[in-house]
């Protein structure tokens, strides 16, 4: 016999105070320049992968 539910109830905490430092990454031009190579690349490569289908 299957066990149905019919309510569900999600209970979270969320703590917006910070207990730490946040970290901010920097990254130089050349870096910058790698990293959106990159993300072209891949969607790139995203892109021809659907038009084989």
């Amino acid at each position: 016999m299957p066990i149905e539910i019919k309510e569900l109830h999600i209970k979270i905490n969320v703590d917006e105070s910070s207990k730490g430092q946040k970290s901010v990454a920097t990254f130089g031009k050349e870096e910058k320049s790698a990293l959106i190579a990159s993300c072209v690349e891949q969607v790139m490569d995203i892109l021809e992968m659907r038009e084989e289908r």
